[in-house]
């Protein structure tokens, strides 16, 4: 019986990642209150979904159609006199901040992890800009799924309880 349970939960994550109208914290809320299912077994499947569908991101990303040859395209000269332009530079800018942040592993696992457990920054925006960064995929695998995993066993034990 789990184990239909596990699978219902693994394809409630992974639509859960992908979709961001689906709320994983409230299917693992609903089971631990309920008890119509096992909530660790539930917990379980949910942070394996998810960490499956983040790393689909993940890898999209990096691996999407003409991205090699977009690396070498030189950008567009912007007006820094006006308004737009200037906000064109600074967009730049911090995606290249951004970009050589997650790259590094002193700021990418711990930002990985942060975002995988309390969810700040969004995790769908971490796994978008990680998999167009030099991150290791093993290890942006391996912070989503601690974090997640900590983050629904302790919703669901939490709730349980009561």
């Amino acid at each position: 019986m789990w184990v239909w349970q596990l699978v219902l939960a693994v394809g409630f994550g992974i639509g859960s990642a992908v979709v961001p109208v689906m709320n994983a914290e409230a299917y693992v809320l609903a089971v631990g209150a309920t008890h119509t299912l096992n909530p660790v077994v539930a917990a379980i499947g949910v942070t394996v979904g998810q960490t499956i569908g983040k790393v689909a991101m993940f890898l999209a990303v990096r691996y999407r159609p003409n991205y090699a040859a977009r690396k070498t395209k030189e950008p567009k000269p912007v007006n820094l006199d006006t308004r737009w332009g200037r906000f064109v530079q600074w967009n730049r800018d911090l995606s290249k901040r951004l970009l050589d942040a997650m790259s590094d592993s002193r700021w990418g696992i711990p930002v990985t992890l942060l975002s995988a457990f309390v969810g700040i920054p969004p995790l769908y925006g971490v796994a978008i800009i990680g998999g167009a960064s030099r991150m290791k995929t093993v290890v942006f695998t391996l912070s989503v799924l601690l974090g997640r995993g900590a983050r629904f066993i302790l919703l669901v034990v939490g709730v349980s309880l009561f």
